[in-house]
């Protein structure tokens, strides 16, 4: 077989490879960037998390614990469904407290992903950055369910 004819054939192989899974998404994945509180405990410290429970209910903290993702710790977002990575070192003894507060930051910022999808997808009226921050824009007042272009609802329905 020819030099030319071989390249061709392993290029024809690359066109049938299995495409890479994806086993775990993160919150730089979905942004396409790490966040600057990711990388600098100085950037949470000051987070008052009392104040900055929704509605004086501290009860939700307890829920938010420091885990850890691809063996790095991390914090879960539910709004996004993915994982804060947190790349620096954590004092001991304060692992869920700084979890919390890289949450919090994270949140209020307005870069999880969940909380950017609100404007569009939103079906009822809330916060757009939850009710962490006050005077947040009110998203879901206008909501309009999506509509593929060209397709009809079938008769009868």
């Amino acid at each position: 077989m020819s030099e030319e004819m071989r390249d061709q054939h392993h290029a024809g192989e690359v066109a049938y490879k299995e495409p890479e899974k994806i086993k775990s998404i993160d919150a730089e994945f979905l942004a396409g960037h790490r966040f600057p509180y990711q990388e600098d405990i100085s950037l949470v410290e000051s987070v008052d998390l009392e104040a900055a429970t929704p509605g004086q209910d501290i009860n939700w903290l307890e829920d938010i614990a420091l885990l850890e993702e691809d063996g790095v710790p991390a914090v879960f977002d539910r709004y996004s469904n993915s994982f804060l990575k947190i790349y620096f070192p954590i004092p001991a003894g304060r692992e869920d407290e700084i979890a919390r507060k890289v949450l919090i930051t994270h949140l209020t910022s307005g870069n999880s992903y969940g909380i950017q999808l609100k404007e569009k997808h939103t079906k009822f009226p809330q916060p757009e950055l939850g009710p962490w921050v006050e005077h947040s824009k009110t998203v879901g007042t206008d909501y309009m369910p999506p509509v593929l272009e060209g397709w009809e609802k079938p008769a009868g329905h």
